[in-house]
């Protein structure tokens, strides 16, 4: 039975992560525990930047975006002695059970953690979408509207001076983004992990579009698919052309206020990983599948692959260019 909880934001952050801390720390004080947050990550973790908090220290932050224990990486953290100094630590403040959001390399942390005595409890947080054990991550519907909202906007101007505009968009190997947001917009041509398209290809649809009543058009491109986007470009308005930028949309694509989807998943998410930790569990994060809340060992987690998107693929071929 765990008495005193922290909770913990790492890597990249993720609209939606306050509403989480804040479901996290409510529904601890709720239960009767007593509360902590840890800033700055497994790096804030071993300097012991840790704080007692109440539920008023949560006010008004369901709506905000980034996170407001910040984040960062420490790649030391994969050393045996300084996982032994982060437990050293949460033991002097009587902490006896973790809460992590973030991705895989948080739940890393937290499975080194648990192996050690720990407590913990990790949750998917991550505009990337990419985290196997469950249907969407917070941040992710967040920044997919972004997204669209900044297509809406290049679409404009790709229009009016009848170019061809390729769009890059995060997803670190992931291609969720790139999809959904490509079918949201009803680009011309999607490129990702999951959908990867031949140069030649490429070329010849676009001159095809050209040389038809489509005298612009939009691409989304997945982060990672090229070396350099503005690079490739190039080569695409030399093999065709057509007049061609590109735009990436970089970090825009993490901030902002949370949408109500990730608002609520986040409030869902914070309140099950309390009480797993009420019911004993530890080194499972929370997940959801099919609308249904679900706990799957992090070492399990860590291993799944992404369910394929078949459904997806056949949207794109039958409903886009």
């Amino acid at each position: 039975m765990v008495h005193k909880v922290a909770v913990l934001t790492s890597g990249g952050d993720a609209p939606g992560m306050n509403a989480c801390v804040r479901a996290v720390v409510r529904a601890g004080l709720k239960s009767g525990l007593e509360m902590y947050v840890i800033y700055e990550g497994y790096r804030g973790l071993v300097n012991g930047d840790i704080e007692k908090v109440d539920r008023y220290f949560v006010s008004d932050t369901i709506n905000r975006g980034g996170t407001i224990l910040h984040s960062a990486r420490l790649k030391e953290f994969k050393e045996p002695l300084v996982q032994k100094k982060a437990v050293a630590v949460l033991k002097e403040y009587g902490i006896d059970g973790l809460v992590v959001i973030g991705g895989d390399g948080t739940y890393r942390g937290a499975q080194d953690l648990a192996k050690l005595g720990i407590n913990t409890i990790g949750i998917p947080g991550t505009i990337d979408n990419d985290v196997a054990s469950t249907d969407y991550t917070i941040g992710y519907d967040t920044a997919l509207n972004t997204i669209c909202e900044c297509v809406d906007k290049i679409r404009d101007t790709t229009t009016s001076h009848q170019r061809c505009t390729f769009i890059e968009v995060m997803g670190n190997h992931c291609g969720d983004l790139a999809m959904n947001s490509g079918i949201a917009e009803g680009v011309e041509m999607i490129i990702s992990p999951d959908h990867p398209l031949e140069k030649q290809y490429i070329f010849d649809k676009l001159i095809e579009f050209s040389a038809g009543k489509k005298r612009h058009s939009l691409v989304i491109v997945s982060e990672k698919m090229y070396d350099n986007i503005f690079e490739f470009v190039k080569e695409v308005q030399e093999n065709t052309g057509i007049e061609t930028r590109a735009q990436v949309l970089g970090h825009i694509q993490r901030g902002g206020s949370p949408s109500a989807f990730d608002r609520i998943l986040a409030t869902r998410f914070g309140v099950e990983a309390i009480k797993a930790l009420l019911n004993g569990e530890t080194s499972v994060c929370i997940g959801i599948k099919c609308n249904k809340l679900v706990h799957t060992p992090i070492a399990d987690a860590l291993t799944m692959k992404r369910d394929t998107h078949d459904e997806l693929l056949e949207v794109i071929k039958l409903a886009n260019r």
